[in-house]
């Protein structure tokens, strides 16, 4: 029979209670192996230092109404920071994972990883302020990054496509540190935006998510048993050179030819928006030159219901279809969350990729995976960030 006195138990006793939200001793007892006498210590205990707070009664079965308990929101706070190729989020949240003070940047080529470094740390000096808090009060600050990261050491190694070239070999965490006076915790963007997912879909018990990010290349993260499946290597972009065309094109004359982001990506969507209009494909674009032609004035357009750029659209979440459907036939998950600019652009882009992977996906409709924008859509990898920091924390 284990006591409280185990150096575990709390933390475990704590992160039962933090996914549960709100729980009586006797769902406690019927998850942990303690003696009725050691979980009312250990919960007094928890208590008098603030982790947890009593939240009311239950319902009675016959006897007394049971005490409820949950964590304490305001017994410590955390950051959750997004670093993207388009844009950087700063989330400020309480342990309940309550956004209470977000702000974000545009990732030009003047976004170099030190100007990001000072915009976080006047962002997060300021959020603290406004909070009345001080950094004592913080338990740190996740970091949800554009792979590939040497994640032990907290680098930000060579990622693709940033708009500034600095954005090579970058100490992330140890710059964060040092300028916040907080611990910092590394991971891909993929990863943290399917545990902020799973997080908000707790009430669900999820064990098996598949997270998609479609943006300037294609990431993606999985979830087997509750827990994030990591291989050998950071291959979050890896999913983008899944070869769905035997001799198809290389996007920017890299990686493998005939690779899914040479057809369901930022870049590849404006290339091919461009060559239609080159060859003189009539569009409410048409009097704009070709290459001032980005993804901003393709999302404005779609949402005028111009007709080539919703043909191209289209046809970028139809091979976005294809490449979900193969994931899904080899990954079997329950949940299937998709994110990312492409995504939330339009409507259309999440109904008709969703229409191309149900007709390839294996034994539908007897397997049907829940498929989803998700909760936390574009605050999904900076809240799952912060997620990562909470459950990292050691509570003994």
């Amino acid at each position: 029979m284990i006591t409280h006195s185990n150096p575990s138990i709390k933390k475990q006793v704590y992160d039962r209670i933090s996914y549960l939200g709100t729980v009586s001793k006797a769902d406690l007892l019927n998850h942990f192996p303690l003696t009725s006498s050691s979980m009312t210590r250990l919960l007094e205990e928890m208590t008098t230092q603030g982790l947890i707070v009593v939240s009311g009664l239950g319902h009675s079965t016959g006897g007394r109404k049971p005490i409820l308990f949950q964590t304490n929101p305001t017994y410590r706070y955390l950051f959750g920071l997004e670093i993207s190729r388009i844009y950087s989020v700063l989330g400020l949240y309480d342990m309940h994972l309550n956004t209470l003070s977000l702000t974000r940047w545009k990732m030009d080529a003047e976004m170099t990883p030190h100007q990001l470094v000072n915009n976080v740390t006047v962002a997060a000096k300021q959020f603290l302020h406004e909070h009345g808090l001080s950094p004592e009060d913080v338990l740190g600050i996740g970091i949800g990054a554009v792979g590939p990261l040497d994640q032990r050491q907290g680098l930000i190694l060579e990622p693709e496509l940033f708009p500034s070239s600095a954005w090579r070999h970058v100490p992330i965490c140890t710059m964060l540190e040092e300028r916040l006076g907080i611990p910092a915790k590394l991971d891909n963007g993929a990863n943290t935006a399917l545990i902020g997912e799973h997080w908000a879909l707790r009430s669900e018990t999820i064990e098996h998510a598949l997270y998609v990010h479609s943006g300037v290349n294609i990431r993606s993260a999985a979830m087997s048993g509750g827990r994030i499946l990591r291989g050998a290597a950071d291959t979050e972009g890896a999913i983008g050179q899944m070869i769905i065309q035997a001799n198809g094109p290389r996007l920017r004359n890299k990686g493998n030819y005939g690779a899914l982001e040479a057809f369901v990506s930022v870049p590849a969507l404006e290339e091919r928006v461009r060559t239609q209009l080159k060859i003189g494909r009539s569009s409410i674009l048409s009097g704009m030159a070709p290459e001032l032609v980005n993804f901003s004035t393709l999302v404005d357009a779609l949402r005028k219901d111009d007709a080539l750029v919703k043909e191209q659209f289209t046809e970028t979440a139809a091979y976005l279809g294809i490449g979900l459907a193969n994931l899904i036939n080899a990954l079997h998950p329950e949940y299937v969350i998709l994110g990312g600019p492409l995504i939330s652009a339009h409507p259309l882009v999440f109904d008709a990729t969703l229409e191309i992977a149900k007709k390839n996906t294996y034994h539908y409709p007897e397997y049907s995976p829940v498929f989803t924008q998700g909760l936390l859509t574009d605050e999904a990898v900076a809240t799952g960030a912060a997620v990562m920091m909470m459950q990292s924390w050691n509570r003994d």
